[in-house]
């Protein structure tokens, strides 16, 4: 079954259904069980929750890389010095160490009445809850490179299941402390689990976990440039995708544009998990064709995928286009319109978006974080400049301006990243 990409890919899609599923839930519920105010800021919580969650600078992307040239034997690994087992042990602590140093922000923000809200608690613990996906990430990758695949799809699947009937519980009457409390309980068992296999199959010992001088030495010695290009490359993006919660924010103190960003958000963020299950069912034929240098066949999976990807982005466009608007109203419980304009600019940032995600996701699966850094910088001056740019130009329609410059900035970026997959199969 994991030799099947077909297979593969409705396993992981099925995956990325309860993990939509979940994401639409918790703006389903938490709307409705928070005041409007206390809403606003669970979003910028969930902001920082992103930020924290990419600030682990793509290093899970490089260990996917160098494990899976490690785990197929290639030469090139071999001649970079290849993968040490100590690196699993490095990067869990610095895992370790983002979350406490996360939190700790956090807490200081709460303290200070910088996040303002009334249910200090409730905020941390789904704080917590979401900085499990650091640890949950490191272990997919690294069962992924050594064909793993389905073992982890099935424990995230159980998982997803129990937190979205813990979630929806809230609506009955259970206390969301006490559900988000659950939650993150049943997020260590099932992560503690896959880590422990990635231990057995890769036979590690604890030592390996411990030595971290061992670790940061090799990691300092072989991988420094792709760190310093991947970590560059993940604020880049980290910032481009997030930044607009914040600079709409300080642009405007309605809550409607605020709302039309996170629709768009949660769509793109469906769009893109559903791309990701696409390419990552092709990722082990892709990495190697591409270490084989079988062009031909890699320029045919390159292709493959992108089809498929945009297949996706065609059916949710048409979703929008019918029934945008009532699924905006059911989500954000009738507080807010969205307008047909804002649906077709949503659309376009939607379709550049495909585009962007497939490259994304291809190049650093094969290292080449130097390339997705050259082409993030674009982007990330346009998402930055986009909230200002609409405030100045057309304050009146400060939601559609904002969109339409969003949507412009993705169409340019799109374009760039095309351009790079195109060397990449004439190489």
């Amino acid at each position: 079954m994991e030799g099947s990409a077909r297979f593969l890919a409705l396993v992981k899609l099925a995956n990325v259904g309860l993990v939509l599923i979940w994401g639409f839930a918790v703006t389903f519920v938490f709307v409705r069980v928070l005041p409007i105010g206390e809403f606003q800021a669970f979003l910028l919580l969930v902001a920082f929750g992103n930020f924290t969650i990419s600030a682990e600078f793509g290093l899970t992307s490089i260990i996917y890389a160098r494990l899976r040239r490690h785990w197929l034997g290639g030469e090139e690994a071999a001649q970079d010095g290849g993968f040490r087992l100590e690196e699993m042990g490095v990067l869990f602590l610095f895992l370790g160490l983002l979350v406490v140093g996360a939190t700790a922000i956090l807490m200081i923000a709460l303290a200070g009445g910088w996040l303002s809200t009334g249910m200090p608690l409730l905020f941390l613990l789904f704080f917590l809850s979401a900085c499990l996906n650091l640890p949950a990430l490191l272990a997919k990758r690294a069962l992924a490179a050594v064909d793993g695949n389905f073992l982890w799809e099935g424990l995230d699947c159980a998982r997803r299941v129990v937190t979205i009937g813990l979630l929806l519980a809230m609506l009955a009457g259970l206390d969301p402390r006490l559900s988000v409390a659950l939650q993150l309980i049943v997020s260590i068992f099932v992560i503690g689990y896959a880590i422990g296999h990635v231990h057995r199959r890769l036979g590690m010992t604890r030592r390996h976990w411990i030595a971290f001088r061992v670790g940061g030495g090799h990691v300092r010695a072989h991988y420094l440039r792709d760190i310093g290009a991947s970590a560059a490359f993940t604020v880049s993006d980290i910032i481009a995708y997030n930044a607009p919660y914040f600079t709409i924010a300080l642009a405007t103190s309605d809550a409607r544009p605020m709302l039309i960003f996170d629709f768009f958000f949660k769509m793109s963020r469906a769009l893109s998990m559903l791309v990701r299950a696409t390419v990552e069912a092709a990722l082990p034929r892709i990495t190697r064709a591409f270490h084989a240098g079988d062009t031909a066949r890699l320029r045919q999976l390159l292709g493959r995928a992108l089809m498929a990807a945009l297949l996706f982005a065609v059916a949710l466009s048409a979703l929008l286009l019918l029934a945008g608007d009532r699924l905006f109203a059911i989500l954000f419980d009738g507080r807010a319109v969205i307008d047909r304009a804002d649906i077709l600019l949503i659309i376009l940032a939607l379709a550049a978006l495909t585009l962007l995600s497939v490259s994304v996701y291809v190049q650093a699966a094969l290292g080449r974080f130097g390339e997705l850094l050259a082409r993030s910088l674009p982007f990330l001056a346009g998402s930055l400049a986009s909230a200002p740019l609409a405030l100045l130009l057309w304050p009146d329609r400060f939601d559609l301006a904002f969109l339409a410059l969003y949507a412009l900035t993705l169409a340019g970026v799109a374009m760039l990243h095309l351009l790079s997959l195109r060397r990449l199969v004439r190489a």
